[in-house]
């Protein structure tokens, strides 16, 4: 099956995405076959991958960044989170 994204349905899975949405009640929402949508997320080359790997992103971003607050003030398991974060920063570069 062939499914064009409208620039809509691309804001909403970035949206979608960025609560952490499953993809099978995306698929849902947007009224798309879930094996279509997961195969447009996983080639990393189409837009649809790249709004969903952006939201999820964003996400993460503000989830890290109140974590290091967390750890800023002491609190243990904040501190033990952003040491594991930096580990696998450095694993990744």
């Amino acid at each position: 099956m062939n499914c064009e994204y409208t620039e809509d349905m691309l804001n909403q899975i970035e949206s979608y995405a960025s609560i952490y949405l499953k993809i099978s009640d995306m698929a849902v929402i947007l009224d798309i076959p879930v094996e279509k949508l997961r195969e447009d997320i996983a080639d990393r080359t189409s837009e649809v991958s790249k709004h969903y790997y952006r939201g999820k992103a964003a996400s993460k971003v503000k989830l890290l960044h109140q974590e290091m607050l967390l750890a800023s003030v002491g609190s243990p398991l904040a501190l033990e989170n952003t040491r594991n974060s930096l580990l696998d920063m450095e694993d990744d570069e």
